[in-house]
């Protein structure tokens, strides 16, 4: 998507904030004990409470609202009977769609105090995406966010899972330009305009290069090698001055 109109913008935050408040006030009631699928239906109902449309489920008929996964899986966990724990790592993955425009944000959550070395890449995770928005603007490469993310985790020791990409965004959950690599590439050529609607959502890891299938599900993603996680993610718009952030609360 390309904005062009300040309503078109106007639209944009407004679902931008509804999966953001979404997003953090499922962070904040999960509780060891709870199951996913209970906390994907608080997901549900804050989304259902706002007219916002759960994007993975109307898009791809993903089976759940929200996109929930723990621990060794990275990516696109089905909500279900998993409990959470004391120490889990939760990553929770919100996308929603309302009067036709699209946003998606998405974060991975310390359930209570976890080791030091698990704190620490969450830290960075978010480290990563803010720099790699940090190249979001006009006419800037789209390679300039992987190359800047790849210099920022290889100076600290980490890994990026390197088939799991941003994407364009707004008037779906998934349009051009496409995949863009949040990790280091040469030959992509193409540059970013003026109100260009993208994710940055880098996966940062302890030694994970890229996401695989399991065998339980058709949707769940782990890291191979196994290592751990973690994944943050805002939907952004290009622009002169920078980056604009659709995806905070408020």
């Amino acid at each position: 998507m390309t904005i062009t109109h300040d309503d078109e913008l106007d639209g944009l935050k407004r679902i931008g904030r509804i999966v953001a408040n979404t997003m953090q006030d499922m962070a904040a009631v999960m509780e060891p004990g709870m199951t996913t699928r209970e906390l994907d239906d608080l997901g549900r109902e804050m989304l259902e409470r706002e007219g916002a449309i759960p994007a993975p489920q109307a898009t791809y008929g993903f089976p759940g609202a929200t996109c929930i996964s723990v621990n060794e899986e990275i990516a696109h966990g089905i909500p279900g009977e998993r409990r959470l724990a004391l120490g889990d790592l939760v990553n929770i993955d919100v996308s929603a769609s309302l009067d036709g425009y699209f946003a998606d944000t998405g974060a991975t959550f310390c359930l209570g105090a976890v080791r030091p070395v698990l704190d620490r890449l969450c830290r960075d995770g978010r480290r990563a995406m803010r720099i790699g928005i940090a190249q979001v603007g006009h006419d800037k490469p789209l390679a300039g966010i992987g190359n800047a993310i790849g210099s920022f985790a290889s100076k600290r020791g980490y890994t990026l899972i390197r088939n799991l990409a941003s994407h364009g965004v707004g008037k779906a959950l998934h349009e051009d330009p496409g995949e863009i690599a949040t990790w280091p590439t040469k030959g992509d050529r193409r540059r970013m305009h003026n109100g260009l609607v993208l994710t940055v959502e880098p996966f940062l890891s302890r030694g994970g290069m890229w996401a695989t299938s399991g065998t339980r599900d058709e949707w769940t993603l782990y890291s191979t090698p196994r290592a751990p996680v973690v994944q943050y993610e805002h939907t952004v718009v290009a622009t002169h001055r920078g980056a604009i952030i659709v995806t905070l609360p408020g």
